[in-house]
């Protein structure tokens, strides 16, 4: 009886298993570029797409990611993304890309996580103190000093950063496992939330003081991607 119960057990395992995969689904033809306009359009993933006989060079192209961005913010980063938004013909594809430029002496990517990909990232330029979180319970903190060519591995939906040690600006790229990872900020999402979260909720998650709670969820916070 234990024999048959572990077989039945084994075998809805199985079949759910494709319904768990947490990633973009794989494609079935050789792109779908995404377009808003639903004439003459299939809705696949999320997006409309083209007639495949309509497609063109831009919908495959970004120029740009050559160009430093501006890091005069409150955390002193800039995140550019390549993702579908930016490269129509990324959609249904699975990846996407960034160009992170960190400010000189404590330029940071804050702790953020992206729900839908896992990130390879590769110094270019700067020093990069980076690590990730695992998750419960272990919330084990796996961290590196990176350098120009080095690379590094954040796993998908774990709470993440990059910091710049340098003296120097930093300049780190990345590709994504999705055409559209997302990003959750922790700040941002737990202290600027709109509406916000009821302080007392924070005051007994955190164990703070409730003034602190309020004038913490008073602050602008920075969305850096």
């Amino acid at each position: 009886m234990k024999t048959a119960h572990f077989i039945l057990i084994f075998c809805l395992l199985a079949l759910a298993s494709p319904f768990a995969y947490a990633s973009d689904p794989s494609p079935l033809q050789d792109f779908c570029v995404a377009i808003n306009d639903p004439k003459d359009a299939v809705f696949v993933n999320g997006k409309f797409c083209k007639d495949p006989k309509l497609a063109k060079a831009q919908d495959f192209y970004y120029s740009g990611l050559n160009i430093p961005r501006n890091t005069s913010n409150p955390v002193g980063s800039t995140v550019t993304p390549v993702n579908v938004a930016q490269i129509p013909g990324l959609n249904t594809l699975g990846i996407s890309l960034v160009r992170i430029d960190y400010a000189p002496n404590g330029g940071l990517n804050p702790p953020h996580t992206h729900p839908r990909a896992t990130e390879i990232l590769v110094v270019v330029e700067g020093t990069l103190y980076v690590g990730f979180v695992t998750s419960n319970t272990d919330n084990r903190l796996i961290t590196k000093v990176l350098y120009p060519g080095d690379v590094f591995v954040f796993p998908i939906g774990l709470i993440h950063f990059q910091f710049n040690v340098g003296k120097t600006n930093a300049v780190a790229f990345a590709a994504l496992s999705s055409q559209n990872p997302g990003v959750i900020t922790v700040a941002n999402a737990v202290f600027g939330s709109n509406p916000p979260i009821n302080p007392d909720v924070l005051v007994k998650a955190f164990q703070l003081d409730k003034n602190v709670v309020k004038n913490l969820q008073s602050k602008f916070w920075w969305a850096n991607n």
